[in-house]
C-alpha cells in the first residue's frame, strides 16, 4: 500500500503538471558516449520530443544494492566513470546536473514499502549520463537514481514502477537504462545476433505490447532462455520498473530496435499519454 501521508506531501510541494512520459533506454557500450551511432542520434531526437520535466528519476542497471532500495540525495551528484580499458576521452566526460533531495527525500518516503533508504554517496554511473547528455544536453533538469535492490524478484521491481507512477503527473520523467538482451559472454564483433538474444526480444517486444507484465515477471515461464538473454540480471530490472509506472492510458512506441555486437539488444520503449 502507498503511504498515504507521502503522496498527500508530494502532492502538495510538487505541482500537477501534464502527465510525463516514461523512457527505458537501451544503452549498451559506453562509447556510445563519445561516438556519433544511430543510437545516440536516436537519443538526442528523442530529447528535443520530451516536455521539459521539472526532475528526471532514473533507474541504472549500473547501481545495485542487497536488501534495500537506495536513493540517492545528494546536492551535486558526482559523474562515475564506471569501466574501464576505454579512451581517455571517455573518462573526461562530466554531466554537471544537481540533485533533487528534497524530492529524492520523498521517494524514500514513497518507497518505504520497498525498504526504501537515503543515499548521499553514489551519483550518475553512465548508465545515467551516457543518456542524458544526449537527452538534455544542458544538464540544466535536476536528477537522481534509484538503486536495483538484487536480492528480489522480477515482480518486486514492478511494483516499483507502479509506486513511482505517482511522479509523472508531478513534472518527474522516470527514466531506465539497461538492455532488453544482454549477454557480454556471447558477443560477436559481425554478424547476426544469436537465436537466443533474437528470441528474448521478440518475446519481450510482443509481452510488453500486450501488457502481460506476470509473463515478463515469470523467470519460470522464460527458464533457460532468460538465462542465456541475462547471465545477470541487473540490465533487465530497469525495463520492468519502466513498465509498472504505466497504465492503459499509456501509447508504447519502440524505437532503437537493433543488436549491437550480437547479444546486446539496444531496443528501447516510450510510454506516453
Amino acid at each position: 500500500m502507498k503511504p498515504v501521508h507521502s503522496l498527500q506531501t508530494l502532492r502538495d510541494r510538487f505541482a500537477l503538471s501534464e502527465r510525463m512520459p516514461l523512457v527505458f533506454l537501451g544503452h549498451g557500450s559506453p562509447m556510445n558516449a563519445i561516438e556519433d551511432t544511430v543510437y545516440s542520434r536516436g537519443w538526442s531526437q528523442l530529447g528535443r520530443q520530451l516536455p521539459r520535466p521539472q526532475a528526471i528519476l532514473v533507474v541504472s542497471a549500473h547501481w545495485v544494492s542487497v536488501g534495500t532500495t537506495l536513493v540517492d540525495v545528494s546536492d551535486l551528484p558526482v559523474v562515475i566513470h564506471d569501466f574501464h580499458g576505454f579512451p581517455n576521452a571517455l573518462y573526461d566526460q562530466d554531466y554537471p546536473a544537481m540533485g533533487h533531495p528534497e524530492l529524492a527525500r520523498e521517494v524514500v518516503s514513497l518507497l518505504s514499502s520497498h525498504q526504501a533508504q537515503e543515499n548521499d554517496t553514489w551519483g550518475l554511473d553512465h548508465g545515467s549520463w551516457s543518456v542524458l547528455k544526449f537527452l538534455f544536453p544542458r544538464a540544466d533538469v535536476p536528477v537522481f537514481q534509484v538503486s536495483i535492490d538484487m536480492t528480489r524478484d522480477f515482480d518486486w521491481h514492478l511494483e516499483i514502477g507502479q509506486v513511482l507512477s505517482e511522479l509523472r503527473d508531478r513534472g518527474v520523467l522516470i527514466l531506465g537504462s539497461g538492455n532488453i538482451v544482454h549477454n557480454l559472454r556471447a558477443l560477436r564483433p559481425s554478424g547476426p545476433p544469436p537465436d537466443f538474444a533474437q528470441a528474448f526480444d521478440t518475446l519481450f517486444t510482443e509481452r510488453l505490447t500486450e501488457r502481460d507484465f506476470g509473463a515478463l515477471t515469470d523467470r519460470k515461464g522464460m527458464g533457460a532462455l532468460l538465462r542465456q538473454a541475462h547471465p545477470t540480471a541487473e540490465h533487465y530490472v530497469p525495463a520492468l520498473t519502466i513498465a509498472g509506472a504505466s497504465d492503459s492510458r499509456d501509447t508504447l512506441t519502440f524505437m532503437n530496435d537493433s543488436f549491437d555486437l550480437g547479444s546486446i539488444s539496444m531496443r528501447s520503449f516510450v510510454f506516453h499519454s
